[in-house]
Formats: structure tokens, C-alpha cells, sequence
């Protein structure tokens, strides 16, 4: 439950901080931070939180990193290491809503009954995270205020309705008040949805054996078992599962519906995406994916296949930038780096036609970093520096080109 809410951060004033640099330290930070973004992806958090540790020691203005540290200090229990980021957090945010429930979890966590309340309350109107009524309503129901905290659940409940936490909530709620019929039927609803929750996990397992051994003409009964119109997750699993096993147009339905009932899924947004992208409907692919690269800018899988969806659409300035950002994510990616050196030799042929020079020269630099010894960009870069008037450039450019220049 810690991913779901770990990178969700809404705070578009710092975002700036992790625009690519063009420095050799810049560019180090990036990867680190794009290796803990795919840790924190499979809950590795130890792993992660160096990776994010190593990032903000060359970078510390990475306030959006720091959050990531934080999360993964609270998945790893290290909560006095938690609380120093989030407080470090507030100072520089003013008190943004994510900041706050953390601090508001950490607060419950150490039974500071009045600070969880403070914190919690007020951002409770405009939740950053599904489940911030239900920490409430849990701290109302620790201090004693039955009252309140019934409050508080019932709206966790609306926000949540598969959260089996929060019937069992209610029920210990309706127990302490002598409510023994509220609370038995509220005990039941927990188990029933644990037991659902349970449930899709094997239904999930059984539907990802079925399709290895039917034939693709079949769709399995554990499959379809898995589709349930009113439950995001399930049809998350299931499109994901179809995915998996090269059944793409499957997988659409399912993905599709998803993104409708949770439209601020970065699974179900980047999973929607990959699937037209296989099936190279690249216009559909890329709103899917432009949305996932949103909800979660550092991470690689969904800027490289964006990148790769925009370069395909002949969008090459966009692109580019797409691409420049995943390479510094992930510099070993070569599928990624050569993609980005075709739009840059491409831009810069653009440039260099419209006469615009420098332009044509940025281009050109960021294709030679990607292939140093290509000589038909260095024959390029000849011909640039020559009609910008640096001839020793061009001249060493031609040495290290071996031949003319092809435009």
C-alpha cells in the first residue's frame, strides 16, 4: 500500500528542480534517480532510498527526490529518518498536503494523538491520498472520540469502498459502543472484502496459467472470473495478465474501463499505453502515456516509451525531450540512446536547412556525446562551425571525420 501513495507527488512550484541539467553531475544525480524510482517500483526501499541518498548528496535542491527518500524511510520503518525529510519538506513547500499526511501518519504512528488530528484535518477536504479519512478517522478512534471517528470512516468508506481496513474500523468502533449487530455485520464486510482482495490474487495466478496452456482462440474462466466492471484493480490485473502473454487486444477492454473508474492510476495509465504502443497504435498510445509520465516524471519504462511514441509520430521536438530525459534516467538503455540520436541528427538537419546554425549545433553535440566517433557527425559539425566562422573547429572536425559532409 506504501507505492501506491510514494509517488504521487502533486507539486507542480518544485518540479522544476529535476529539469535535466546539462553537467556531467547533473546527468549522474539523474540516473540515480531514475535507479531508485524502479527500485521503489518493485519495493526494494533500501535499495532506493540510497540511490535517492546518492542523488541529493551531488544535488541536495532536489526537493521532489527528498519526498521519494522520505516514503521510503517510512516503508523501512526508520521513522525519525522519515520525519527529518518531511520536516525538512514543510519549511520549503509550505506545508503541501503529501508533506502533511506523512507527517500526520508519523504522528499516529507515535500515538502524538492531537498533532496526527491537526495534521490530518487539514488537508482532509482535499485529500493528496484516498485513505487520508481513514487515518483520521483511526486517529479519532485512538483518542476515544467514537463520534468523530465514525464521522471520518463512513467518508473513507465513500473515497474507498474496497478498503477492508475500514469496516474493521468501524466494527471495533460499534463494539466500544454496544452496537454488537453493527459491528458483527461490519466485522463480516471486512472479511468479505479480505477475502476478495485474497481472491483476485489467485484468480490472477490461475488465469496467468490458463492462457499458457490454451490456445489463443480461448479466453479462460479464471480470466473472465477477473472482470468485474466496478473494480479497478481487478481489471488492472487482468489487462496486465492478458499483456503478459501477448494477448494486447484483450487487454484493452479491461485496461481501458480501468482507466475510466481511476483515472489517476499511473499503473493503469502506463500499462494502457504499452499496450497500443505493441499494437502500434501510437496517437492512442500517447495520451496514456503522456498521462503516466505526469503522475510519475522519473520513471524510465514511461519516458522512453513515450519518447519512442512521439518519435514514431514524427514529433521529434518533442521527442527529444522525452528521450534526453529517460537517456539521464537510464544512460545504459541503448534502444533509448539510439532513438535519441536519430531525432537529434534529425532536428539538427532541420536547423541546418532553416539556417539556423547554433541550433543545428546543440543538436549535433548532444549526437556526438551519443556516438563519438560517428564521422558523419563530426563531417556535420565541420560544415556547421565553418558557416558560423570557427574555422580551427571545423577543421578539427574534419580531421576527425575522414570525409565530406553529408546534407
Amino acid at each position: 500500500m506504501v507505492f501506491a501513495i510514494c509517488t504521487a507527488w502533486p507539486l507542480a512550484a518544485v518540479c522544476s528542480s529535476l529539469v535535466p541539467q546539462a553537467t556531467q553531475e547533473g546527468t549522474a544525480a539523474e540516473a540515480h534517480v531514475g535507479r531508485g524510482y524502479e527500485f521503489e517500483k518493485d519495493e526494494r526501499f533500501a535499495n532506493a532510498a540510497a540511490e535517492f541518498e546518492t542523488a541529493l548528496a551531488a544535488r541536495p535542491e532536489l526537493t521532489r527526490v527528498r519526498y521519494q527518500l522520505g516514503v521510503c524511510y517510512f516503508a523501512l520503518g526508520r521513522y525519525a529518518e522519515a520525519r527529518r525529510e518531511f520536516e525538512r519538506l514543510r519549511l520549503v513547500t509550505d506545508g503541501d498536503p503529501s508533506v502533511r499526511y506523512f507527517l500526520g501518519r508519523l504522528d499516529l504512528n507515535e500515538h502524538q494523538l492531537e498533532a496526527a488530528i491537526r495534521e490530518l484535518q487539514a488537508i482532509v477536504a482535499h485529500p493528496p491520498f484516498p485513505d487520508t479519512a481513514y487515518y483520521l478517522g483511526s486517529a479519532y478512534l485512538e483518542k476515544g472520540d467514537l463520534i468523530t471517528a465514525e464521522k471520518w470512516l463512513n467518508k473513507a468508506r465513500e473515497a474507498n469502498p474496497r478498503d477492508f481496513r475500514i469496516p474493521d474500523h468501524l466494527a471495533r468502533l460499534y463494539q466500544r459502543q454496544g452496537r454488537q449487530g453493527e459491528a458483527a455485520r461490519e466485522f463480516a464486510r471486512s472479511a468479505k472484502l479480505r477475502q476478495s482482495y485474497d481472491e483476485a490474487a489467485e484468480l490472477g495466478i490461475a488465469c496467468s496459467q490458463a492462457l499458457e496452456k490454451e490456445p489463443p482462440s480461448r479466453a479462460p474462466e479464471a480470466c473472465s472470473r477477473l472482470f468485474r466492471m466496478d473494480d479497478p484493480e481487478r481489471l488492472t490485473l487482468l489487462g496486465i495478465i492478458y499483456g503478459q502473454h501477448g494477448r494486447y487486444l484483450e487487454a484493452l477492454e479491461p485496461l481501458g474501463k480501468a482507466a475510466e473508474l481511476d483515472p489517476d492510476s499511473y499503473e493503469v495509465q502506463h500499462n494502457l499505453g504499452l499496450t497500443f504502443f505493441r499494437l502500434k497504435r501510437y496517437s492512442e498510445a500517447r495520451g496514456p502515456l503522456e498521462r503516466a509520465v505526469a503522475l510519475r516524471p522519473d520513471f524510465f519504462d514511461s519516458n522512453a516509451l513515450l519518447g519512442a511514441t512521439l518519435y514514431m509520430l514524427k514529433q521529434d521536438a518533442e521527442a527529444f525531450g522525452v528521450l534526453r530525459h529517460a537517456r539521464q534516467l537510464n544512460p545504459q538503455d541503448s534502444d533509448t540512446a539510439n532513438l535519441l540520436f536519430q531525432t537529434a541528427s534529425a532536428l539538427a538537419a532541420k536547423e541546418y536547412a532553416a539556417q539556423r546554425y547554433s541550433r543545428a549545433l546543440s543538436y549535433l553535440q548532444v549526437a556526438e556525446d551519443l556516438r563519438p566517433s560517428d564521422p558523419q557527425v563530426h563531417a556535420r559539425l565541420a560544415e556547421v562551425y565553418a558557416l558560423m566562422g570557427e574555422r580551427e573547429r571545423a577543421a578539427g572536425e574534419r580531421r576527425m571525420a575522414g570525409k565530406s559532409p553529408q546534407y
